[in-house]
Order: structure tokens, then C-alpha cells, then sequence
């Protein structure tokens, strides 16, 4: 799913005037305001996760940054994502590892990444 940048959250409303349902949309938001104004979503997968005693979701997300500026949006948020306080009821985000990164500085400058959390359900 490719989406501009200046809908991010005007997206997550829509998705739920439309039915969407699901604390996927919470995590979804806030990735998106961390990643900032330069930050494109191209992709996000959701799967299930469960220990003997936590459950939750693994949540995936390929972002792309293109140009200068947001070449370093990416860098920042490459760096700020792993220490980063998200607030999400009655959820826990366990872990948020950035899982690969690929620069291109041919033509326009373009990082294209996937961050991976591990969302737990509190009990």
C-alpha cells in the first residue's frame, strides 16, 4: 500500500470509517508520526505471535524516504525507533528493530527500509 505523505493519518481515519478494525491502526499511526512528513508507507503485514505466557503480533512495515531531506527523516528514524515510547492501549510494544535498509544515491537519493515490532496484548 503506497501512501502519500500528506494523508498518512488522514488514511488510518479513513480505514476506519470504512470498517477497519483492529489495534493494527494504532500501530500504524504511530509509526507513520514517527517516521515523519517525508516518510512514504509501502508496505505493512501483520502476524500473530504467542509464548506459554504473552501474545501479540509481529508488525512489519516498508517505508521509503526519496530525496535529501528525506534521506535523513529516514536516518532519524532509523535511529529514534529502537528507543522510542510508543503508547498504545492495552499494548506493549516489546521490541522495534529496523530488519533492513537499502540506499540508493543514484538520480534522486532514496532509502527504502523495513522495521519489524513486536506487539504484545496486555493482560
Amino acid at each position: 500500500m503506497y501512501v502519500e505523505p500528506a494523508g498518512r493519518c488522514a488514511m488510518v481515519d479513513t480505514l476506519r470509517r470504512e470498517g477497519a478494525r483492529g489495534p493494527w491502526l494504532a500501530v500504524l499511526q504511530q509509526v507513520l508520526e514517527l517516521a515523519g512528513p517525508h516518510a512514504q508507507l509501502v508496505h505493512h503485514a501483520e502476524r500473530p505471535w504467542s509464548s506459554p505466557t504473552y501474545s501479540g503480533a509481529y508488525h512489519r512495515f516498508r517505508l521509503s524516504f526519496e530525496g535529501t531531506e528525506a534521506l535523513v527523516a529516514g536516518e532519524d528514524f532509523i535511529a529514534a525507533l529502537p528507543d522510542h515510547e510508543f503508547t498504545l492501549p492495552r499494548q506493549l510494544v516489546a521490541k522495534a528493530t529496523i530488519v533492513a535498509a537499502e540506499h540508493s544515491l543514484l538520480g534522486t537519493p532514496k532509502l527504502t527500509l523495513e522495521a519489524e515490532l513486536l506487539v504484545l496484548d496486555e493482560a
